[in-house]
């Protein structure tokens, strides 16, 4: 799977560690900033991975902030994107199976490392399940018209 990752500088410290533990995965990834850890602002980078994603250059994406909750709003407002915003693997699990989301957000202040690992781990195995969530899916992007 290819993706696509971003953060502020709040989340710069923790995607070097899902980088490489995208790559242990056997995915490719590719970086779009914040490449430091100097004050930035999070919704360049969310709009980038969205971007990313929606135009079908890459399967999903992964953004980190502080939050994740201002870096996912961001991102939402790019049409054909659903963002979470996950503190714990059980959501980012069922978000992909009900919601088909294409972006899971979390905050470098909220989840250390190893819970940020397990979480991206249930979001990249999980699958949409389609059938009645298909037309939930449905309803929301025709909010985006």
């Amino acid at each position: 799977m290819k993706l696509a990752i971003g953060s502020d500088h709040v989340g710069f410290e923790l995607k070097p560690i899902i980088i490489d533990y995208l790559k242990e995965l056997g995915h490719d990834v590719e970086d779009f900033g914040a490449y430091s850890s100097e004050r930035t602002d999070y919704p360049q980078y969310g709009k980038k991975v969205a971007e990313e994603v929606a135009s079908g250059n890459v399967d999903g994406g992964i953004l980190i902030c502080g939050t994740g909750v201002g870096i996912s709003i961001s991102a939402n407002k790019v049409k054909g994107i659903r963002a979470v915003v996950c503190s714990e693997p059980y959501s980012a699990r069922l978000s992909k199976e009900h919601n088909n989301t294409n972006i899971l957000a979390f905050g470098s202040r909220v989840i250390g490392s190893e819970l940020a690992k397990m979480i991206v781990k249930e979001w990249l195995d999980a699958s949409f399940e389609g059938g009645r969530h298909a037309k939930r899916v449905e309803m929301i992007r025709q909010l985006e018209d």
